[in-house]
């Protein structure tokens, strides 16, 4: 069995869905975008045009909602399942879009280039703990016209496994399409075997933009999987009550899926977000807080009443140093996202408020994600009987070690860590140097870095790629790609 952690009762959640459905006629839905209005309008909403907000029955949502897919699957550079959306399915990927990077010498944060950009690609790519990458750094010296899809070449570049990206720009969507589609054997072939999931934002509280309703479209159109990302902030942009924001969060989904299933039914969609609470004192916005992690697994809940697949912002620290803060806030939100059953949980590897990755964190939060997937599995009947039959030439003595049973047994009983973390004794840690976790965590950036194989790309694709990516640098002002054997 898999253990859960459940925070609303049938009622409660009955409850908030039908505020949602309140919210979205009274006061309505802004959405600046012509094209969405219109549709909503054709199935029956009412609007303001003058002031761009639709009022949306709730038979209207609802029957968009039910053409929503309950599951889907992203695959792999092979063509391979490698991510399973919906269900109780748990994936983690690195957190997305830092504008900065922790150098592990200075600890100073710096603005992040491609080089460390292309560093947390192959770590990610080196451990198993992360089912997916994401577009986990903005580059600094790349012109903005081409941020968004210049991340994503270098993550299908140097990566196998499945993205999470998204676009900054409405003109960039349909080519970073075109890129997956690159690589996968044409657009169509990308609609069976997905490759990417597509972050799409509402802005707080209960807007649709014209850039998110435009990749809202584009994305469901193009059959290429999207993910909400409602980011109620409690107190500010959203109620103050962490229920009010779970509300909020609601409508925000649901208006933002009736735009989506409207454009096209059955296209494949993510109940996701990256809510938070807001301190009082400082004025900032903590991911890492216990609040905005009780947010998530609530919001959570409530899409998975709808049979939703499900997306959250967990596992991310505010520290600024990969510290003892770091630890807590991340292991403590990701298991709560883990034990709610969410399907891909985004957010390992940051720090600040979401503006800093660090490769180090990256690595020991994978060893946190190891020993949460573990928890996830539960106790397991290994044998029959479970201990009775062990005992057999025992004779009052500790001689289990002995045992073949114990040999076979103990790699699936127990997660097994890296280096990383210490659990030699005292005089094996002296003797190695002394080091503390993050000592080790760089020692171990540099075997992941050393041991990396770059993906083998059919060399006509990747020069397809190559040459598509280099046009669009030199148009926005790039004489030519940074150097990429990093």
């Amino acid at each position: 069995m898999q253990p859960k952690v459940t925070l609303l009762s049938p009622d409660l959640i009955s409850q908030i869905i039908n505020e949602a459905f309140q919210l979205l006629l009274e006061p309505g839905i802004k959405v600046k975008h012509p094209e969405a209005r219109a549709m909503l309008v054709e199935a029956g909403a009412r609007q303001d045009e003058a002031n761009e907000i639709v009022m949306i029955p709730e038979e209207v949502a609802r029957k968009a909602l039910d053409t929503v897919p309950g599951h889907f699957t992203l695959y792999n550079q092979e063509g391979e399942k490698a991510v399973q959306y919906g269900g109780d399915a748990v994936h983690f990927d690195p957190g997305s879009s830092g504008v900065n990077v922790l150098d592990p010498d200075t600890l100073e944060h710096r603005p992040a280039i491609s080089a460390d950009l292309i560093k947390v690609i192959k770590i990610a790519e080196s451990l198993p703990q992360y089912d997916a990458q994401s577009t986990a750094l903005v580059c600094s010296e790349i012109p903005k016209e081409i941020g968004d899809l210049y991340r994503l070449y270098l993550v299908l570049r140097y990566s196998r496994k499945p993205v999470i990206t998204g676009a900054f720009r409405a003109e960039n969507t349909e080519i970073m399409i075109d890129m997956l589609a690159m690589l996968s054997g044409g657009r169509e072939a990308l609609i069976h075997k997905p490759r990417a999931v597509f972050d799409v934002c509402p802005t707080p509280p209960l807007i649709w933009s014209q850039f998110g309703s435009q990749n809202l479209i584009d994305l469901a159109r193009a059959g290429v999987p999207a993910q909400i990302v409602s980011m109620p902030l409690a107190g500010v942009a959203a109620p103050v009550t962490l229920l009010g924001s779970v509300v909020q969060h609601a409508a925000e989904c649901i208006s933002g899926m009736t735009i989506h299933q409207l454009a096209k039914p059955g296209s494949p969609i993510v109940w996701g977000g990256a809510p938070a609470i807001m301190d009082m004192r400082q004025g900032t916005t903590p991911m890492g807080a216990v609040e905005t992690a009780l947010i998530d697994a609530a919001y959570a809940q409530v899409g998975k009443s709808f049979g939703f697949p499900t997306h959250a912002y967990l596992g991310a620290s505010d520290a600024k140093l990969v510290d003892y803060q770091a630890g807590m806030e991340s292991s403590t939100t990701a298991l709560i996202g883990a034990l709610a059953g969410i399907n891909m949980i985004s957010g390992p590897g940051m720090l600040d408020f979401l503006a800093c990755v660090s490769p180090e964190k990256l690595i020991m939060d994978a060893e946190a994600i190891g020993m949460i997937k573990r928890t996830l599995e539960g106790v397991r009947v290994q044998t029959q009987p479970l201990a009775a039959g062990m005992y057999g030439g025992i004779d009052f003595k500790g001689g289990f070690l002995k045992q073949r049973l114990t040999n076979q047994l103990f790699q699936k009983e127990q997660y097994l860590p890296s280096q990383v973390i210490d659990r030699g004794s005292i005089r094996t840690w002296q003797v190695g140097g002394g080091l503390d976790t993050f000592a080790r965590a760089k020692a171990r950036r540099e075997e992941l870095l050393a041991g990396y194989q770059l993906p083998e790309i059919p060399s006509d694709q990747e020069k397809e790629l190559t040459q598509m990516v280099a046009g669009l640098a030199a148009k926005a002002g790039l004489d030519k790609l940074p150097v990429l054997n990093q």
